[in-house]
């Protein structure tokens, strides 16, 4: 043998030959149980025959090359010229096959299209909750000169939230406060309770007065006729000017104020909105000093559950009362762990909390 070089090309063909073969047996044997679960003319059975045939006629070519470089390491010029002559059959198959190998290279394409869009959509289907989550509870709350803010927030069940609360400036020296709570979960409360924050934006600064604003929110909610849903919902206005805060609650639990070295109880000033569409609101005027807090909830704090036993609002008071000096963020922290540590039963409502100290 005068010809080394290509007896080594022949080992190496002939080898590249079986890895390529074992390998297109095991694509067989894919694309006959995908031929037998969704048939033969879909388009998963064709991807799967289309890499089958491409394996094999992979297979075939390291073949011949294989036997031609043999023919050529040991026969004559002439012989070694008939045995390249074997590499027309991988040519004639690339031929043969080569309008399905486009085809189906498009098919393949289209696949990878439809598979990223869906993949696209899934994102913001994953995405998109998180994004309305965070406008009704948002994680972020804007700075205001002379009051400190603190909040936290617990989705229940879900990412669509019911629960909301909103900390924004009415006036040049009123600042406005907002909690509230949608019953239900899912999509529809979440959409409620975004018309509501929004809408109360609205009318805090057409009316001056929290239960006006209240009584306007009513009826346009209640216009909706939404008959399954309720929002209870209380909103306080600082005056930095007149030093005093204004509070009107519509059925919502009730905020606690640390004022005057006491823990006092702002309690609902009317009823539930969308409860009665002429409903009627109240609103209470209170001196407002330097180290007041202010703390709002939603009902979700209050109704852990331990057994037959809930947290209740006077644990919420105690927790205040005992420390009342602490910085919001760290009592409302505070306050969703004690609720956690006592609960023997998983909080499925969504819980907000909202403190804020006037400094």
């Amino acid at each position: 043998m005068d010809k080394p070089i290509l007896a080594v090309v022949a080992v190496a063909a002939l080898v590249a030959a079986v890895v390529w073969g074992r390998s297109a047996q095991r694509m067989q044997r894919v694309w006959q149980r995908i031929a037998d679960e969704f048939g033969p003319d879909a388009d998963a059975t064709v991807l799967a025959r289309s890499a089958y045939r491409k394996e094999l006629h992979t297979v075939t070519l390291y073949a011949v090359i294989a036997v031609a470089s043999a023919v050529a390491a040991v026969w004559e010029i002439r012989e070694a010229d008939f045995g390249f002559a074997f590499i027309l059959l991988p040519v004639g198959l690339s031929i043969l096959f080569g309008r399905d190998f486009r085809r189906e290279a498009r098919l393949s394409e289209d696949r990878l299209l439809l598979e990223r869009r869906a993949e696209e959509v899934l994102s913001q289907e994953e995405l998109a909750p998180r994004r309305w989550a965070d406008r009704l509870a948002p994680e972020e709350l804007p700075d205001f000169p002379g009051f400190e803010l603190g909040r936290v927030y617990q989705a229940g069940t879900g990412l669509m939230a019911g629960d909301f609360y909103d900390v924004f400036r009415v006036a040049p020296t009123r600042i406005a406060a907002v909690i509230g709570d949608v019953t239900g979960h899912g999509i529809e409360p979440s959409i409620t309770a975004f018309q509501a924050k929004y809408l109360l934006r609205v009318f805090l600064r057409q009316y001056r007065d929290p239960a006006q604003a209240l009584e306007e929110l009513n009826r346009q909610m209640s216009s909706l006729e939404r008959f399954e849903e309720f929002i209870s919902i209380c909103v306080v206005v600082f005056d930095t000017e007149a030093s005093t805060l204004r509070v009107a609650s519509a059925g919502h639990p009730a905020a606690w104020l640390w004022h005057d070295r006491e823990v006092r109880p702002l309690r609902a000033t009317g009823p539930l909105l969308m409860l009665d569409p002429n409903g009627e609101y109240m609103s209470r005027e209170i001196p407002l000093e330097t180290g007041d807090l202010l703390l709002l909830y939603t009902d979700g704090l209050a109704e852990a559950r331990a057994g037959e036993q809930l947290f209740g609002e006077d644990r919420v008071a105690n927790t205040l009362r005992r420390d009342p000096g602490a910085a919001p963020d760290v009592l409302c922290k505070t306050l969703l762990e004690a609720a956690r540590d006592f609960a023997t039963e998983p909080m499925t409502d969504d819980v907000a909390i909202l403190a804020i100290r006037r400094g």
